[in-house]
Formats: structure tokens, C-alpha cells, sequence
């Protein structure tokens, strides 16, 4: 994966949780938990849960960001929360790659104490919840006896900010596309759960379309990163989507999701090591697997993509399969293959795309 990576760059982790779903009363860990993908309006499903961090790479030869599982761990009822388990995941990523400055990102869920006081080049950006609520920095000691305050005049939530804020025009790049939006950013506290770290609160609010008069803002964004341009702020969170086509790739190409494991060994080892096979085929293909040719040759096999310009996880998927089997099949003896050898071959090779 290094070779993926900018020297000397900042690495940016987006952490997330999935549910696999799985059915019966003797699983490991199984449990009820919500479930971001399920259909309707219940956002519920029963399963296993798994934290993953990712680290979110460039790869030349798309126009999107890939997200690339290193770290997983089950979370089960019984044992810690969510947020904690990442909490860990994070700082023993940390330690591993002390030379460089982290940027993590994640959804509402995790703007919570588990991420209070994070290492020194480190930074934590999530989604504010609609009704957090935020404070000015503390004021000037006054001299008098007493503990000092430790934060200042109440701003209020995200809507309150925007009813009184200056916003300003700016272009930012996000999901592949550059649009218009509006912006406003604020240095505060987010007292109740980041308590005395300073953070600044970035609302944006789309331009050519009608906002919701209640809130005034179609996103509120909470980091603590102090000095990164607020357009940098919002693409940085924008590239946390990644981290669900991952998911998704995992699951039903890879087929993790499928998986059907209930002793607690194969329960806690299937999901991450499938996470971690998908992050050595991106790697791979990126470095040794991608031909010119691959996409072209994609659209003559299946007319029906007649738009298609980037390679997809499953086309990645299918060269893997067939330059494992060439591998296999590489003759050991100068001699011509035998017509049982050919068939073969033809079989494997038809059956890789399957």
C-alpha cells in the first residue's frame, strides 16, 4: 500500500462501523444493531458488527478515492462501544505511523468523548448532530480567586449559528464533481463532548436550491483541525463515502457478506481478512494488474456499458482470478498442452468472470 501513498503527506482515515447480517441464537457476538443500508425507514438489522479503519488512497487510474481496510474488530454487546473500539483501532494505527499526521474522519455517530484528546498531529472531523450545541472559547483569566471558567457564552446549535452568520461563496471539490456552495466557519467549543478541545464548526449550505427555513444549512461539519482551508474541511469529509463502497464491494463481490460463521475464531477472523483481501486487489491491480486496454476490452465483452471509462472492483476481481490461473496452469515441461489441459483452462478462465 505505500506506494499508493504521498511522501511525507498526511494519511486520512475514515472509520466506520458495518453489520453483516446473520441468523440464529448460537453466533458469536451476533446481536441487534443499526444498520445504515437496510431498506425502509427501520435502520435495524441482526448480525455481526465490525469497526473498520481505512485509510483513504488516490489511485491513478480512477477518478474516485479508495478506502482500504487495515484495522477491524468486532463489536459485540458485551465488550466496548463503538466509538472506544475505533478509538483503539486509531491510536494503534498511530503508533505504527508516528512520522506522519493523521486526519480522521467519520459520521455522526462518532462525534462522541471516545475521540477527546487526540495525539499531536492528529485531527478528528465528523458530522455535528442537529442539535449540538457550542459555546464561545473561555474568556481571559480575571485574576480572582476560583477556578477559572473553562468555556465562554453559549453560541447554541448549528441552526442558531446559521440564523446570524456571514456566508461566503466558494468552490469545493466532492463525489468527482466541483460545485458552488455557501460556507460560514466558527471557532468554538463543542463543550458537552469534545469539552475544552477547540474546534471550528463549518456549515455549508448548497447554492441553486431551496434550504430548509428551520436549520438554514444542509450539513454542519465539526473538526478539530485549526488550519485547513474550510473547503479542504468539507472535501475531507465528502471522501468518507468511500469507506460504504467499500462495504459494498466487500459484501457482495467479494462475497464476506455471504459468510455463515458462528464458532467465535471464524466469526472474528472471515470479515477482517476479507476487508484485507480487498485492499490487497485494489493495491495490486493499481501497481501490477492495470493494462490500458482493460476498459476498452470490458465494453466489447458487454455492449451495454457503453459509458464506462474506470475499471470496477469487479473487473479488478476477474483479472486477479485469471492471472491466478494462468499462474496454475503454466506449463512445467516445453512440451504442447495436452487438450484436457486446454479446456482447462478455457473453463477456469470463463468461470473467473462468473
Amino acid at each position: 500500500m505505500a506506494p499508493l501513498l504521498v511522501a511525507g503527506a498526511p494519511l486520512l482515515l475514515v472509520v466506520d462501523d458495518t453489520l453483516f447480517r446473520r441468523r440464529g441464537k448460537k453466533i458469536h457476538g451476533v446481536g441487534w444493531f443499526h444498520d445504515g443500508a437496510a431498506l425502509g425507514t427501520t435502520k435495524l438489522g441482526h448480525g455481526n458488527n465490525g469497526v473498520v479503519v481505512a485509510i483513504v488512497v488516490t489511485v491513478p487510474l480512477l477518478s474516485r478515492p479508495v478506502a482500504l481496510p487495515v484495522l477491524a474488530a468486532l463489536a459485540a454487546k458485551s465488550g466496548g462501544s463503538k466509538p472506544d473500539l475505533a478509538r483503539d483501532l486509531v491510536d494503534l494505527l498511530a503508533e505504527r505511523c508516528a512520522d506522519r499526521e493523521i486526519d480522521i474522519v467519520a459520521d455522526a455517530a462518532y462525534g462522541c468523548g471516545a475521540f477527546i484528546g487526540l495525539g499531536e498531529g492528529m485531527t478528528m472531523t465528523t458530522r455535528a448532530r442537529a442539535n449540538s450545541v457550542f459555546s464561545q472559547l473561555p474568556p481571559p483569566r480575571t485574576g480572582k480567586r476560583g477556578r477559572p471558567r473553562l468555556n465562554g457564552e453559549r453560541i447554541g446549535t448549528p441552526a442558531d449559528i446559521a440564523s446570524s452568520a456571514t456566508w461566503k461563496t466558494v468552490s469545493v471539490s466532492r463525489y468527482g464533481l466541483t460545485s458552488t456552495v455557501q460556507i460560514t466557519d466558527v471557532s468554538c467549543l463543542w463543550y458537552g463532548t469534545w469539552r475544552t478541545d477547540t474546534v471550528r464548526v463549518v456549515l455549508v449550505r448548497e447554492t441553486g436550491k431551496k434550504t430548509t427555513a428551520t436549520t438554514g444549512y444542509d450539513i454542519a461539519l465539526v473538526t478539530t483541525d485549526l488550519t485547513a482551508p474550510p473547503q479542504e474541511i468539507i472535501a475531507r469529509y465528502a471522501a468518507r463515502w468511500s469507506i460504504e463502497v467499500t462495504f459494498f464491494d466487500v459484501k457482495n463481490i467479494l462475497g464476506v457478506g455471504q459468510a455463515r460463521n458462528r464458532v467465535p475464531t471464524a466469526v472474528e477472523r472471515t470479515v477482517p481478512f476479507g476487508l484485507f483481501c480487498h485492499s490487497i486487489l485494489i493495491t495490486w491491480y493499481a501497481l501490477h494488474g492495470h493494462d490500458r486496454t482493460d476498459t476498452a476490452q470490458r465494453r466489447a465483452s458487454a455492449p451495454w456499458y457503453s459509458s464506462k471509462t474506470e475499471p470496477s472492483t469487479l473487473d479488478m476481481l476477474v483479472k486477479l482470478r485469471r492471472q491466478i490461473i494462468t499462474a496454475r496452469f503454466l506449463p512445467t515441461t516445453p512440451r504442447p498442452a495436452t487438450t484436457q489441459e486446454i479446456l482447462e483452462v478455457q473453463q477456469a478462465w470463463a468461470l473467473a468472470a462468473a
